[in-house]
Parts: C-alpha cells; sequence; structure tokens
C-alpha cells in the first residue's frame, strides 16, 4: 500500500522549494498586487522579495533564502522576464543551485524541470526520448516521444533548469543553442517542433573551478545573461548563511537548534574563508591554502554532520570534537600537500588563538 502523496511530500527529507515555502509563496501572491509576467506565479517584485525576505503588510515574514546583494537577484529576476536565458555563474558552494530551484519555484510554482548535468548527459536529457515499445509497435509518432524537461517547460510556458552546465559535453550543451535562440526544438523524426509559448525561460548554472569542465561555446554563451554569485563577503554574512541553512537541515534531521553551536560555526566559517583566502582576518599572518574550495557549503555540510554528533553520541551541543573531524575531511583532499597545509595552520594559527585550545586539541586529536 503506498502512502498518499501529500504525506509523501510531508515525510520528504529534502522538500522542493515550493513545497517547503508553500506558505511564504502562497503569503506572497495574496499580498502582490503589481504586475505579473505572462505565466509567472508572482510579480518580479515578489520573486525578489521571496528570495531575499521581507516582512508582508499582514505581518507574514518571509525569510532570506539568499544572503548577498540584492542588485544580483534583482538583475537575475529581471533576465528571466525577458527572452534572455539566465546562466548563473559562481565558485562551488555559492548557492548557484539553491538560487536556481528557489527562481523557479517562485517564478513557475515547480522547480523539478531539472536537467542534471554530467559528463554522461545525452542529447536526449535535453531534446526528447522515445519510447521504444510504442516506437515499434507503430512507428514514430507525438505518443512514442518522451518529452525532456525543456520541452515541457517550452510547451507550458514554464522555467527550466540546467545544473551544472559545463559538465555536460559541449556537442550536447549546443544542443540548446535554437532552444534560446529560436525558441524552438525541431523534431525532425516527426516533420514538427515545438515553439515555446510565453512564459518560458531557462536557467542554468556552472562553475569553472572543478575538473572535468567543458567550456561553453561562444554561440551559446551569448545567448546567456550571465550573474556572478560571489562568496560571502563577510565573516558575519557567511556564519548568518550557514546557520540559517543548518537550522533548516536540522529541523528536517530533527537535530539540535543550530543556536546553540552558533561559536563552533564561527569558528568553522573562520578557518574556511582563512584557508580560502590565503590569510588570517586580521591580516597579519598569511596561511597557505589547500587544493580544496572550502566553500560555504561545505561549511555548512560540516556543522550538519557536528550537530548529528552531538545530538546521537553527545549532548545535543555542538562542540569542537563534533566538528574536527569534518573540517580535517573538508581540508586534506590530497593527503600529501593538504596535510602539510593543515597542521602548519594549526600550530601556527589556531594553537596561538586565545580561547581556542579546546579547538585546538580536538583537530590535534583527529589530525595524525
Amino acid at each position: 500500500m503506498t502512502m498518499p502523496e501529500t504525506e509523501q511530500r510531508a515525510e520528504a527529507l529534502r522538500p522542493h522549494a515550493e513545497d517547503a515555502f508553500a506558505h511564504e509563496l502562497k503569503a506572497l501572491a495574496a499580498a502582490d498586487d503589481r504586475p505579473r509576467p505572462t505565466r509567472w506565479k508572482l510579480s518580479p517584485w515578489a520573486v525578489a522579495t521571496y528570495l531575499l525576505g521581507g516582512t508582508l503588510d499582514d505581518g507574514t515574514v518571509i525569510t532570506p533564502k539568499y544572503v548577498g546583494p540584492r542588485r544580483i537577484v534583482e538583475v537575475a529576476v529581471t533576465t528571466l522576464a525577458t527572452d534572455r536565458a539566465l546562466l548563473l555563474l559562481g565558485v562551488p558552494g555559492t548557492a548557484k543551485t539553491w538560487v536556481s530551484e528557489h527562481l523557479a519555484a517562485a517564478v513557475s510554482g515547480d522547480s523539478t524541470l531539472l536537467v542534471q548535468g554530467t559528463a554522461g548527459t545525452p542529447e536526449e536529457a535535453i531534446r526528447y526520448g522515445w519510447n521504444y515499445a510504442r516506437l515499434l509497435a507503430h512507428g514514430p509518432s507525438r505518443e512514442a516521444l518522451v518529452p525532456s524537461p525543456v520541452m515541457r517547460a517550452m510547451a507550458d510556458g514554464m522555467t527550466a533548469r540546467v545544473e551544472e552546465l559545463t559538465r555536460i559535453p559541449a556537442d550536447v550543451q549546443d544542443t540548446l543553442i535554437t532552444v534560446l535562440s529560436e525558441k524552438t526544438l525541431p523534431i525532425p523524426e516527426l516533420g514538427d517542433e515545438v515553439q515555446a509559448v510565453r512564459g518560458f525561460n531557462l536557467i542554468a548554472t556552472a562553475n569553472d573551478r572543478d575538473r572535468g569542465v567543458n567550456e561553453l561555446s561562444s554561440a551559446l554563451r551569448r545567448r546567456f545573461n550571465t550573474v556572478v554569485l560571489p562568496l560571502p563577503a563577510t565573516a558575519d554574512a557567511e556564519v548568518d548563511i550557514v546557520a540559517r541553512r543548518v537550522d533548516q537541515m536540522g529541523r528536517a534531521l530533527d537535530l539540535p537548534a543550530a543556536p546553540e553551536g552558533l561559536e563552533e560555526i564561527r569558528r568553522v566559517v573562520t578557518v574556511f574563508r582563512e584557508l580560502r583566502d590565503g590569510v588570517t582576518g586580521d591580516g597579519r599572518t598569511k596561511v597557505k591554502s589547500p587544493s580544496g574550495t572550502l566553500s560555504t557549503a561545505e561549511a555548512i555540510s560540516v556543522v550538519t554532520g557536528g550537530l548529528a554528533l552531538a545530538a546521537h553520541f553527545g549532548d545535543g551541543v555542538l562542540r569542537p570534537s563534533d566538528v574536527a573531524a569534518g573540517i580535517l575531511g573538508a581540508v586534506v583532499r590530497d593527503p600529501a600537500a593538504d596535510k602539510v597545509v593543515w597542521q602548519e595552520y594549526l600550530e601556527a594559527v589556531v594553537r596561538e588563538r586565545d580561547g581556542w585550545k579546546d579547538f585546538y586539541r580536538a583537530c590535534r586529536e583527529v589530525t595524525v
């Protein structure tokens, strides 16, 4: 006996944005009296408010989904209201996927029209495939065609998403050129085509730091308006982001509230920022940077893992011993070179820092 769909959504480990924040989207729609582009669920102003947070006239609090420059969100939203596709570009861990999902949820009410880019993504994932049983039985027909998320978005005037565009082989990437320039997807087997209706647009994410990156052709890049998502500008901003996301994830996992471990969150963020920047926060001591990116997303993962340790094997309060192993795993990706970088940082910076003795001891214990 299968679980009803509403119960499945309630039990989902990681609900889609439109489900997790349905009450906020509903409140925004009710309060939104500004012009909406065709088939948009909210006006551009309301979409930006959903991403950046705010308080509505009826007292409803809209939680921030993205902490960063307001203009970046405004440009991204405005791009989707035009006929140009949106490319969210940034180093790993700058919330590209998170922003993409929430934009699609706010604009179309559906963030699931998704193509996940990998080195093995085939052309069919962007164009269409075939139901081979029907194809063999009756030949090529519309009924035998299996539409891709992009094709469905074109037909319904929705927002499609392509994650990790630069991981997709270059020849498959270029499948998007006709879609984005002509707003048409040809189906030569049927002598037919799908034309995009008003409301259709596409959000892609990409980074150029990871291995396996395929550069975008100039023809394809011209079809996008590129918005670069930066790393958090200040330590306070990054601590806020980590605390918010850990709190959201912790509630889903029945873990202790993140504020109980705010001091450790700040330590994790400080370590990541200093190793990432190659200098301590006060600018006095230069340090070597490891091979990893040490992104905000990795900090969230380290703290969430630490909270799980604290909940199941401790007293529920996040302590240095709960995050030490996670930090080591994030920093030491190359066992030879990164371990030296980490040990030097521990001895030259952490050991000498006031109030960090417990943290130093915990990190030393797991560094073997």
